[in-house]
């Protein structure tokens, strides 16, 4: 029995990275700015040292007016002036370390996204084939998102928080009884220890957490991305409840991880209350046995104030840290996965020349048990028209693919004017081809941006006159807002008729040597089918075309057919010759007449 589409089981998968290596792949990001580093760590130490200056002068302020009580009462100006101005400078130096570190942050955020945007564009398009693009996305957006929060956490807690307790400790230690840098020091040791320990058994529950935030994710986008295939199954339900599911799996997690920081946070707090009860009552004997004056009472609750206080919250520090970690953990995966395709060391520029093709002996598979072209061979001479066609799966459409070099030939040689496309860069080879394909997706933007994408440095006039090349100038000119017109996401917003005529201006414009027309009319009425063929027909005049054609009756004019099955071709001739043979050719054209 099968399990239903919306029970199907999914796998948590966890890193095989540590932290360590995260933050050394973070570190070249804020490199460029060591300079306002240097300086946002001096403002943070001037600030430091002004806040543990604070309690000292509140000391002698209390010992002055303690002292007082048996004489004339004086009040300390002095130390209360300089009490005002450290609490100011103390404000002033962090307020200019944050202001000084924000271009640090921001700009490595800023770099980060660029670099991984330019990587996935990288990665060849066997890895966006598979790709659950909900789930990158809100990867990505976590994994940039935590470069921030690392810094800040680094920068402005962790670091400060122990130059204070260095600070604390040496003043305790050189003024006062051993007794007491030793309860700090072995109470830092115990709470840092505990939160630790506790903390990497908690981060179990956040992986699951993120994995199962990213799938829901996944699955929202895909479904909305799909909503008129939902809406035509009627499985709006089916959608909400695979939605439901995942979130359950969630909110399972999220409560473990909040029931385990309540417990983290008891400890801690326990931790802390037993230190600071024992200093308080050792303080307070000294007080008592005139070994420590009121002043060093003062001083020593302010400091305990001061030193546990961030040291409590040092440990939802360390936790922020571990989760920014996990975040940006499937993010820096992501940037070590290698491109399929990648140009050779040497690949030169391509020279395409008058644009000849040849396949000689070409091998091709997407997994090795499953053949798709085997020994594969035939030649486009320049400024000649090639058609391909055959029935479904015959590998008509991975012909295109291996031209454009998404895949690699697993035996045998493409050539481009005699060169072999492996051996020239990738770049080049694209900026030669043109191509409209069968199914056009258009970007969420205007008419004019989707037709100027081809060649973005174009004028007004050149893209105008490529939409009139392509027959759908005046469609757009009768839209109330013409060239500026929003397609809509994937270009929903225009008929499958006009998304191909905006597809074959956007093929004028680029004017390359080399055209591809991958089953450009199959989809579309016989009306529209024959506005498009024109328009083809203009476009393909002195270049070398390759047409990948379903519908026989618009390859006609080819000038040789190649009849495919099996990834082999079995027959090649014109039109007329291939009917004449009665093979494959002549049966799928008889098909095709009894369907009109």
């Amino acid at each position: 029995m099968r399990t239903p589409l919306h029970q199907r089981p999914t796998t948590v998968v966890h890193s095989n990275r540590n932290d360590r290596q995260n933050l050394r792949d973070m570190l070249p990001y804020i490199w460029d700015y060591r300079g306002r580093v240097l300086l946002a760590l001096l403002s943070l130490v001037l600030a430091k040292i002004a806040n543990v200056a604070i309690p000292v002068v509140l000391k002698y302020i209390v010992d002055t007016l303690d002292k007082a009580q048996d004489a004339a009462p004086i009040l300390p100006i002095i130390l209360l002036l300089a009490y005002g101005i450290l609490r100011l400078f103390s404000s002033l130096f962090n307020e200019l370390r944050d202001a000084i570190f924000a271009r640090v942050r921001y700009r490595a955020m800023r770099r980060l996204s660029n670099k991984v945007l330019k990587h996935l564009h990288d990665l060849s398009l066997r890895f966006h084939l598979e790709r659950q693009t909900g789930a990158i996305s809100r990867d990505l957006e976590r994994g940039t998102r935590s470069i921030s929060s690392i810094l800040n956490y680094m920068i402005f807690q962790i670091i400060p928080t122990f130059a204070e307790i260095t600070l604390i400790a040496l003043i305790l230690f050189t003024q006062y009884d051993l007794k007491f840098s030793v309860i700090i020091l072995i109470t830092v040791m115990i709470y840092i220890a505990f939160t630790l320990a506790v903390t990497e058994w908690r981060m179990e529950f956040r992986h699951v957490m993120n994995a199962k935030e990213s799938e829901a994710n996944n699955q929202a986008i895909d479904s909305l991305v799909n909503y008129e295939t939902v809406k035509s199954f009627g499985n709006e339900g089916l959608e909400t409840r695979r939605y439901d599911e995942t979130l359950a799996e969630w909110e399972n997690a999220a409560v473990k991880s909040r029931t385990s920081m309540s417990v983290l946070n008891f400890g801690q707090s326990a931790i802390i209350a037993v230190a600071v009860t024992l200093i308080m009552i050792f303080a307070s004997q000294g007080v008592v046995d005139g070994s420590m004056s009121l002043g060093d009472l003062v001083l020593v609750n302010a400091f305990l104030l001061q030193l546990f206080i961030p040291l409590n919250f040092l440990g939802v520090v360390y936790r922020s840290i571990k989760y920014a970690l996990a975040d940006m953990d499937l993010m820096f995966k992501l940037l070590e996965k290698q491109p399929d395709i990648q140009d050779a060391a040497n690949a030169g520029t391509l020279s395409v020349g008058d644009g000849g093709i040849r396949f000689e002996q070409v091998n091709f598979h997407y997994q090795a048990e499953r053949s798709i072209l085997s020994k594969l061979s035939f030649e486009i001479p320049p400024g000649h028209k090639i058609a391909i066609v055959g029935t479904s799966g015959a590998g008509k459409s991975t012909i295109a693919r291996l031209l454009f070099r998404f895949y690699d030939v697993t035996g045998g040689s493409i050539a481009i004017n005699g060169q072999d496309i492996r051996s020239v860069t990738q770049k080049s080879l694209r900026a030669s081809i043109g191509i409209v394909p069968q199914d056009t997706v258009l970007f969420n933007d205007t008419i004019y941006y989707n037709i100027a994408y081809a060649c973005p440095e174009s004028s007004q006039a050149e893209i105008i006159k490529a939409a009139e090349l392509a027959n759908i100038h005046k469609f757009i000119s009768s839209l109330p807002k013409g060239y500026d017109t929003i397609v809509g996401e994937r270009g929903l917003k225009l008929s499958g008729g006009e998304k191909q005529r905006v597809a074959i201006a956007r093929a004028i414009l680029k004017n390359p040597k080399i055209l591809v027309f991958d089953e450009a009319t199959s989809s579309l009425d016989s009306k529209t089918e024959k506005m498009i063929q024109a328009a083809l027909a203009k476009i393909a005049v002195n270049r070398t075309t390759l047409v990948i054609a379903h519908r026989l009756s618009t390859i006609i004019d080819a000038e040789q057919i190649l009849v495919m099955e099996q990834g082999q071709i079995v027959e090649r001739g014109t039109h007329t010759e291939l009917l004449k043979v009665g093979g494959v050719y002549a049966h799928l054209w008889m098909l095709q007449q009894e369907e009109l």
